[in-house]
């Protein structure tokens, strides 16, 4: 009998066959078991991100004419960091406009997909303490890291699938299969690239906001440098995996081999991360946390003081950020007429606005993106409460004598004033960059009043969010599709003919487009009331139901 016992303790505890790997191919199951309708989401979302705009093209540039004005006022140096290299413009047929114009931006959005894929099976896992019950298994080393990038990789080539067959069936004219089939591809290798990015950063901190952020910064360097080098029409953009990509030539050229520099680096990033996890413990990071105050100040004792500290690092992030964004929006102000003048559906637009100019317009739609960004903030502190929740610390604070009113609305007072005031940072920096160019003393005026008039709709994207938290717990992600959904509206509204009713479904369609329009306090009264009882029903449904502690 023991004889038989015997044989059976030693195959449990015999490692097995991978070594440092053992166990990935599970692991990568369950992330996709987990990320069964995040990934689908993500995917849908950026190629209609990609159709929408490219079916567009038809209908803003009809005729050549139309296509070459475009390619002339393009070819400056704001034009070309906006958008990509001149040499798109030396055939400016709807292919090159695909990559020329879109391909740059998909990029980004590609990058923070991939990086947030990675962290979230990564350094999410170590921090919330699952890592290391996995670890306790049959579980190699490396298993973890290697299932997310096997992940990332797998979701990027699925994308690249995807959009080749759905740019490729638009019909337009330049718009070839192999040049879609190298537009897929150039978003694959982005991803890929960031992918290695996010290994890397999920190593040198023990927190995963912290490496999301890293992260995301590099993304958004990345784009930076790519505009920056752009518009010198200088080398610099080779210095940017969103400038490779570019290089490609899509549509115009068909150069792949830019594309190995991509997966190149990708390789050596993954390499790198591989060997910083192997010089870590479990849970901690490659840089020591800092030692804290032997004592808690008197306001970190506080429900708001202590929320506006665990907030406190993405905040200044966001504020940095925005401020980054609508300085260099502000930069294009004194050639956005010149840009767009022969452009005949922003003639039309102006027309039917009365006589609105193209820098309006221009500010109009800029003010309304840095809101939509100011959104996606906002989302983010009113669902920290619920990762709290099941993470398992919120029972922790609320075992005190601190309400749960009290606790939710800590969380959610940072929400709805960090919100505005990060619209009107980014606003202020997009007028102190654009009046020098625009000449145009009273802009700071028009931009501090365009910016401060989306806090009604920001405060109507915490209050859905926290009444998910309140009511719906599991189906938080809904708060997400708000805010894509405005971003969709907010950006294609004034170019597609979009119906009004699904026009009027986003909170921000009801604010008043300064300097366009005219000051109305009825819509953001309106929408002040309907925040108020969002939040209101949030705060009742969050005391109502039991915590959801796992």
């Amino acid at each position: 009998m023991t004889a038989t016992a015997t044989p059976a303790i030693g195959r449990t505890a015999r490692p097995a066959a991978g070594g440092a790997l053992a166990g990935t191919g599970l692991l990568l199951r369950f992330a996709l078991r987990r990320d069964r309708v995040r990934i689908p989401v993500w995917l849908a979302a950026l190629v209609l991100g990609t159709v929408w705009p490219v079916t567009a093209f038809r209908e803003v540039y009809p005729t050549e004419a139309a296509r070459q004005a475009a390619a002339a006022t393009m070819n400056s140096p704001a034009g070309l960091a906006f958008s990509g290299p001149a040499h798109y413009l030396s055939d400016y047929h709807y292919g090159s406009m695909v990559s020329h114009q879109v391909l740059g931006f998909l990029a980004i959005f590609v990058g923070i997909m991939s990086v947030l894929l990675v962290i979230r099976h990564t350094r999410a896992e170590e921090e919330a303490g699952r890592a290391e019950l996995i670890r306790a298994g049959v579980v190699g080393r490396h298993a973890p890291l290697a299932a997310a990038l096997i992940l990332a990789t797998a979701v990027n080539l699925a994308l690249g699938l995807l959009l080749t067959v759905a740019v490729g069936s638009t019909g337009l004219e330049g718009v070839t299969w192999e040049g879609s089939l190298l537009y897929g591809a150039a978003n694959t290798a982005a991803g890929i690239t960031f992918a290695g990015v996010a290994a890397v950063t999920a190593q040198l901190t023990e927190h995963s906001r912290g490496a999301s952020g890293m992260g995301l910064a590099v993304v958004g360097a990345a784009y930076l440098v790519r505009a920056a080098g752009d518009s010198a029409d200088s080398g610099l953009s080779w210095a940017s995996p969103i400038g490779w990509i570019q290089q490609t030539f899509a549509y115009l050229d068909d150069r792949w081999w830019p594309l190995l520099l991509n997966l190149s680096t990708a390789a050596v990033l993954t390499a790198i991360g591989f060997r910083l996890s192997l010089r870590r413990d479990l849970g901690a990071g490659m840089r020591a946390a800092r030692r804290g105050r032997p004592a808690a100040s008197p306001m970190l004792t506080t429900p708001l003081g202590f929320a506006l500290r665990l907030h406190r690092g993405m905040l200044i992030g966001f504020a940095a950020g925005m401020v980054a964004l609508g300085a260099s929006y502000g930069t294009f102000l004194g050639d956005i007429e010149e840009m767009f003048r022969d452009v005949e559906l922003l003639r039309n637009a102006m027309a039917q606005l009365g006589g609105a100019t193209v820098t309006d317009l221009y500010v109009t739609m800029v003010m309304t993106i840095l809101a939509i960004v100011a959104a996606i903030h906002v989302v983010l502190t009113t669902l920290r409460p619920r990762s709290e929740e099941t993470s398992g610390r919120a029972a922790s604070v609320l075992a005190t004598g601190l309400s749960r009113t009290g606790w939710l609305g800590s969380h959610l007072a940072v929400a709805v004033v960090g919100g505005p005031v990060l619209t009107v940072l980014s606003g202020l920096a997009f007028a102190a960059a654009g009046a020098p160019v625009a000449e145009d003393g009273g802009l700071l005026g028009k931009l501090l009043a365009a910016s401060a008039a989306y806090t009604p709709a920001l405060w109507v994207t915490a209050g859905f969010a926290v009444a998910l938290v309140g009511w719906l717990p599991r189906a938080t992600a809904l708060a997400w599709v708000l805010v894509a959904y405005a971003g969709v509206i907010g950006y294609f509204g004034m170019i597609l003919d979009i119906p009004d009713w699904l026009t009027n479904l986003s909170p921000f369609s009801h604010i008043p487009r300064l300097p366009v329009d005219e000051f109305r306090w009825a819509p953001l009264l309106i929408l002040t009331a309907i925040a108020a009882g969002l939040i209101a029903a949030g705060l009742y449904g969050f005391r109502r139901r039991d915590l959801d502690s796992k």
